[in-house]
C-alpha cells in the first residue's frame, strides 16, 4: 500500500510518500510544496493545489493522510491560514478519488515516538531511524508528514 502523509501548511508544505508491505516500511518520495509570503494568496493556494495534484498524479497513492487540525485559543489566525492550506490539500484528493484519511498530532507522536506530546526531534529521529535513513529531512515538515503516512501503516496493519 502506497501512503501519501501531508503536513499542510501555507509556506512549506511537507509531503512523504511510503510504501507499507507487511511490516517493512519503504520511502518511495518525500519533499515539500514552498509558497512565498511575497505571492498573493489566491497564487500560494493555486501553488499548494497544483503541486498536491501533480504529485497524486505522478505517484497513485492509495490514500492521503493528513493531520487534524488543532488551534490553540492564542493563535486563531494560525487556525484560518491552516484551513485554507487543508481544504486545498482535500480539493485535491477528492478531485483525484484519493481516500483521505485524519489523525491527531498526539496520535501520530503516540504511534511514532510512543510518547503523545513527543518533541519535534525525537520525531525526526524515529521517523528516520524507521526507514533507515543516512540523516534528517531538512524540513520538519518533511519529517511530520513521513510521521502521519507511518501511522497509518500502523493503524491499518492487520491485527495478529
Amino acid at each position: 500500500m502506497k501512503i501519501l502523509g501531508i503536513d499542510p501548511a501555507l509556506t512549506i508544505t511537507g509531503y512523504g510518500l511510503i510504501n507499507a508491505r507487511n511490516s517493512k516500511l519503504v520511502l518511495i518520495e518525500a519533499g515539500i510544496i514552498a509558497t512565498s509570503r511575497k505571492e498573493a494568496l489566491t497564487r500560494r493556494l493555486e501553488k499548494i493545489y497544483n503541486g498536491i495534484t501533480k504529485l497524486i498524479l505522478d505517484t497513485s497513492p492509495d490514500v492521503l493522510v493528513l493531520e487534524k487540525i488543532y488551534s490553540h485559543y492564542r493563535h486563531p489566525a494560525t487556525a484560518y491560514i491552516l484551513g485554507e492550506a487543508r481544504g486545498i490539500i482535500c480539493l485535491a484528493a477528492a478531485t483525484q478519488k484519493v481516500s483521505l484519511v485524519e489523525y491527531a498530532a498526539t496520535r501520530v507522536k503516540k504511534a511514532v515516538v510512543g510518547k503523545g506530546l513527543a518533541s519535534k526531534t525525537q520525531v525526526q529521529k524515529m521517523v528516520a531511524s524507521l526507514l533507515g535513513l543516512n540523516s534528517l529531512p531538512k524540513y520538519t515538515d518533511v519529517t511530520d508528514a513521513l510521521a502521519l503516512a507511518i501511522t497509518h501503516s500502523y493503524i491499518i496493519r492487520p491485527k495478529i
